[in-house]
Parts: C-alpha cells; sequence; structure tokens
C-alpha cells in the first residue's frame, strides 16, 4: 500500500473518506459534488480516496486529480482487499477531526454531509445516515438490508435503521480506536457502544447507480453473519470471556451427565443393556466441555494480565473536564436517537 504525499497543512476540521473499486467514471463527478457540497460549509477539508486495487483508471483518475487540488489524498492497495480494510486505510491516514465516510458509486450524496456535521456540532459522537427511500433491487438488496437490520439490532442492543449505509459521520477520536476488519465498517455503532457513544441517524438521500454494477449480493450474508457472533461475544463479554465459554459448555456438560448416568445404571441393572456408543458419546461431550471451560479460564487470564483494561474505552469517547486538575469522565451509555 503506497499514499500519494501531501504538503504539510494544518489539520483541516473535516476528512471524507470514499473508498473505490473501478469506478473510473464516477471518480470526476464525486469529486466534483464533494468539494460543491463542502464549499458551501465553508470548513477545512480533506478528501481521502482509497483506491481498492481498481481494475480500470480509477486510480490513474485519483492521481491526476491530486495533481492540482493538494486537497485529495490518494492511498492505493495493490490488490483488492474489500471495503472494511480500505475504509480502515482511509482513516487512518485521515487528518481531520470529524471523519465523514461515503461509497464512491454516487449513490451517497455528498450535499448531506452538512447534516452529518450539524448533529455532530450538537453533541453527537457518531452520525449514521439512514436511506429512507433506498434505490436498489428489492430482493437481493433491500429484502436481506432490512432482516439484517432488525436482526442486528436485536443482537447488539444499537438499533439502527441502516448498518448498510457508508455515510457516516464519526468524531476522529473514537473511530481511530475502533478496530475494523471482515465487514466490520457495518457494525461501528454496535462496537463502540462499549464506551456508550452518543449515536444519531438521520435521513439521507440515495440515488440510483449510474455507472458500473454493484460489488454486493447475497453472497456477503454469511460474512455478516459470522461478524455479528464475533460483535455479539466482542460487545457483550470482553471484560469476562469465561462467562460466554461457560454458557456454551453448559448444554455439553447436562448432555455429557445424562449419557453417562444412563450408562451407569445400565451397567449396574443390566450389563446387556450397555450401549458403548452412548458412553463414548457422553465422554466426548464432557471432554468438550471441559476444554471449553479451560479455554474460557485462559481466556480470562490472557484479559486479566494484559494491556486491555474496562477504561481504555473510556478514550473512545469525548472527555468533559471542567477546571484545572478534575478528573475527566467519560459520558455515561446514551441511547440511539433518531432524526427526521
Amino acid at each position: 500500500m503506497t499514499s500519494a504525499e501531501a504538503p504539510q497543512t494544518p489539520r483541516p476540521r473535516l476528512s471524507v473518506i470514499v473508498p473505490l473499486y473501478n469506478e473510473q467514471e464516477s471518480i470526476r463527478p464525486l469529486y466534483a459534488a464533494i468539494v460543491q457540497a463542502l464549499g458551501d460549509i465553508g470548513c477545512t477539508f480533506e478528501m481521502v480516496f482509497v483506491d481498492d486495487g481498481s481494475r480500470d483508471e480509477t486510480a490513474e483518475i485519483a492521481r491526476q486529480i491530486a495533481r492540482f487540488d493538494s486537497r485529495l489524498r490518494l492511498v492505493k492497495f495493490r490488490r483488492n482487499y474489500g471495503q472494511t480494510p480500505a475504509m480502515a486505510a482511509g482513516i487512518e491516514h485521515a487528518r481531520g477531526e470529524i471523519l465523514v465516510t461515503m461509497d464512491g458509486d454516487l449513490q451517497n450524496d455528498p450535499a448531506d454531509i452538512k447534516h452529518l456535521l450539524e448533529q455532530i456540532e450538537a453533541g453527537y459522537d457518531i452520525v449514521v445516515g439512514w436511506r429512507h427511500n433506498r434505490q436498489d433491487k428489492l430482493v437481493t438488496r433491500k429484502i436481506p438490508s432490512r432482516i439484517a437490520n432488525v436482526l442486528i439490532g436485536k443482537v447488539t442492543g444499537v438499533p439502527i435503521r441502516d448498518n448498510g449505509c457508508s455515510l457516516k459521520a464519526f468524531r476522529a477520536e473514537l473511530i481511530k480506536s475502533i478496530p475494523l476488519y471482515s465487514e466490520m465498517h457495518r457494525f461501528i455503532p454496535a462496537m463502540a457502544s462499549i464506551a456508550g457513544p452518543r449515536v444519531a441517524q438521520i435521513r439521507v438521500r440515495h440515488h440510483a447507480r449510474r455507472y458500473g454494477q454493484s460489488k454486493y449480493g447475497l453472497s456477503r450474508i454469511y460474512k455478516v453473519l459470522l461478524d455479528l457472533m464475533v460483535i455479539k461475544t466482542v460487545t457483550t463479554f470482553a471484560s469476562r470471556p469465561l462467562r460466554w465459554f461457560a454458557l456454551l459448555s453448559v448444554p455439553l456438560f447436562l448432555c455429557s451427565f445424562a449419557m453417562l448416568a444412563h450408562t451407569f445404571i445400565s451397567l449396574v441393572t443390566d450389563r446387556s443393556q450397555l450401549s458403548l456408543p452412548l458412553a463414548g458419546t457422553g465422554i466426548i461431550f464432557l471432554a468438550s466441555g471441559t476444554i471449553l471451560l479451560c479455554s474460557g479460564a485462559l481466556a480470562e487470564l490472557i484479559y486479566s494480565r494484559g494491556d486491555i483494561r474496562d477504561n481504555e474505552f473510556f478514550r473512545l469517547t469525548q472527555t468533559i473536564q471542567r477546571h484545572r486538575g478534575d478528573v475527566s469522565k467519560a459520558r455515561p451509555t446514551q441511547p440511539v436517537t433518531t432524526l427526521s
């Protein structure tokens, strides 16, 4: 991965991060739309375009634009890694106090960025876009997305209407402290919920794709489900891993005790009724439950002796210091606010 060098300038107020993959037709109108939208806002800004190993002229066009506009910075991957790694690279290279992420296919409207910034200025830490009039295919995009959003909200306890919308705004000190991998960019509000940030969601416009074709389909569903399990484990049992492993081992122990008890009773009362497969299965379940408990104990030891502490999560949210010498305190957990 290489990055186009830009002159050292004062830290901008806003960074707009755009992952790109084979978007050569979209990149120029996207750049023009962002410049026009942010010019109306009047704050200092930069754009970070991340080329995710495009096979067309996307990177070259971005390079040409960056030559005459120093506000544009280009990060280029040697091959395609996916949207989340591209977004993570853009977040790492961004220098702004507020970071805004969006897609590079012109379906997100840069004119909505000002509404996201208004909510950040109002005191929110994360502002999530909600595509209330989504211009996508019903069967392959809308229906799976609605089901996934309901499921994610129930499992994580963070009721976001549209987790898949890339148009989001974050305070830089928060998003830069959240690890992103796999498809985790969808679960940033859930991951950040450990620290209790203030989250708002607002309606944003969504346009039909004008160029190219969608990079996503039904094949991503299983990745989202696996990541959802990881998120639930991290957010619920991060500081007490032994509880999670103990819960997983309970069914194994119950099955094992039932099978071994049946085997023991059969052995005492009638040798001819002894079932070796049943006894062997009971021993396997007993061993599996024991291994899970030992794994939980090991995870608990690693956590307690490692560098991760609950108070480390406090730095993910904005701190307030009343007077010099006072100890800063993190905000308590706040509910998600939906704004029309």
